[in-house]
């Protein structure tokens, strides 16, 4: 466990729903911590559509958080090696840490790293808020993670100095990330293609090449920590154990340079259209190289950074209701034949699994008698707070800035490049990260308009409506000119 401290002598403005307090001091104090929760072996897997147990561990999964307060005015971030925030962890942890800190709920964004080499925790996080039965070793671990995530916090606030804040970007050279959807040559669109093949006509979308970054140094000017941001799908390990991915080579790299004590706390940018697979050449990256260039490339802007000057900071939490889509009694009953052949090994094509999966979920959320025994099919999607809620989802979404230099938007769900691009482009502020799997993952994939008439894989596998992704740019530009305005009032 570690945990450093600062503080940055900056003025203070707090807005949460329209509400703006102003402090009486110039004091903003800035806090980080990081906690292991790496499962024991032969807890579930995440990342796909099978059961897999653990093996072992290649290297630690973390909880990261960054805390900003002053006084009672205060909020925080905490990224998760996981492959997603359930909202029932949200809930959980926010409460917990809030009683803990004195940090307003609200004001707490949980986010995901989306590691495929992560716990499938979202069932046993289930039965343990029901006090169901379960595998007791499972069911100490879901305790593990939440006291682990609100420790991170609360270190993290407890721990708050003096530091100084610097900002800046980085261009990612050489490229590792790729838009991962093709538009094909009868007119379709389609994931993971490669220009060997002779259909492809170009990439459906951009990609982002910037890592927005965010140091933390102390008085004396050495590096503690880094706040970086970067659109890359977290999927190159693979196999049977824990592993962070390419986020932990970028810790190891940094780390080289900073020490053993420096915090990388990554947080992922929209890219639920950007693999690492380059559609030019047959190879695809490892981790350990996407990690060690992204580092590299990082560690190289350190001394280009610029400290922030400002006398602001502001947070601002929202909730957005997404229309869900609807499950049918007969695609219900369909959806539960389709997983049982896929249980028993028989031939079920891809995009139908996935789209089974999504129904049952789909039932479990919008009905409040679901047609089928929810618990019997999923595990990855079963919700105490979702269970039941109706044709449309609620989502945080939450905005913190620090005057007119620094803002950071936390997005829910897998979330297309392009809608990240938007709110980059529309922001106010001189570096935006924008970090999607934030605060509830239940949305699966959120695809711009466009996108759901191409279809494909990330179509296939979203829970909400098109539009559904513009609902989010709109309410994030909202939020982010409503702290603007709060810096020149």
């Amino acid at each position: 466990m570690r945990f450093n401290g600062f503080a940055l002598s900056i003025g203070l403005v707090f807005s949460f729903f329209g509400e703006k307090c102003v402090a009486d001091t110039p004091t903003l104090l800035t806090g980080m911590a990081e906690v292991d929760i790496t499962p024991p072996r032969g807890f579930p897997m995440a990342g796909y559509y099978h059961e897999r147990l653990a093996e072992g561990a290649l290297d630690p999964l973390k909880a990261k958080a960054i805390v900003f307060r002053h006084g009672k005015i205060s909020g925080a971030l905490v990224v998760c090696d996981l492959i997603g925030i359930a909202t029932d962890l949200t809930s959980e942890v926010r409460k917990q840490a809030a009683e803990r800190t004195g940090i307003p709920a609200e004001n707490i964004a949980l986010a995901a790293t989306h590691s495929h080499t992560a716990p499938d925790y979202m069932k046993e996080l289930y039965l343990r808020l029901g006090n169901e039965n379960q595998d007791p070793d499972r069911a100490a671990y879901i305790d593990t993670l939440i006291s682990g995530i609100v420790s991170a916090i609360v270190k993290a606030h407890t721990s708050a100095g003096v530091a100084q804040l610097k900002l800046g970007t980085a261009i990612q050279e050489p490229l590792v990330s790729f838009n991962r959807r093709f538009v094909m040559r009868d007119g379709s669109v389609r994931t993971w293609m490669n220009y060997s093949n002779p259909n492809v006509v170009r990439a459906a979308g951009p990609i982002d090449p910037e890592i927005q970054l965010l140091a933390i140094n102390d008085q004396n000017d050495r590096q503690i920590g880094m706040l970086s941001n970067f659109a890359l799908h977290l999927d190159t390990v693979g196999g049977m154990n824990w592993s962070a991915d390419y986020p932990f080579y970028i810790e190891k790299t940094l780390r080289k340079y900073a020490g053993d004590d420096f915090i990388s706390i990554f947080g992922t940018g929209c890219c639920g259209d950007i693999n690492h697979a380059n559609p030019n050449s047959k190879e695809v990256n490892k981790s350990v190289v996407i990690g060690t260039c992204l580092g590299e490339s990082i560690q190289k802007q350190l001394s280009l950074l610029k400290p922030i000057e400002s006398d602001h900071l502001s947070v601002i939490s929202r909730t957005v209701r997404l229309p869900l889509q609807g499950a049918t009694p007969q695609e219900v009953e369909r959806s539960v034949l389709l997983l049982k052949l896929a249980k028993a090994k028989e031939k079920v094509e891809f995009l139908d699994h996935v789209t089974a999966y999504k129904k049952l979920v789909l039932d479990h959320f919008t009905h409040a008698e679901p047609f089928a025994n929810s618990i019997e099919h999923i595990t990855w999607g079963l919700s105490r707070s979702l269970a039941g809620v109706g044709d449309s989802l609620p989502v945080d979404l939450t905005v913190i800035t620090i005057g007119h230099d620094v803002a950071i938007v936390c997005l829910p769900g897998e979330v297309f490049v392009e809608l990240g691009l938007a709110i980059k482009q529309g922001s106010p502020f001189r570096t935006t990260f924008v970090i999607e799997l934030c605060n509830s993952v239940e949305t699966i994939y959120i695809p711009t308009r466009a996108a759901y008439a191409g279809g494909s894989y990330e179509v296939t596998n979203s829970n909400v409506m098109p539009g559904s992704g513009e609902m989010l740019v709109e309410a994030a530009l909202s939020m982010l000119r409503e702290c603007a305005s709060a810096t020149v009032n």
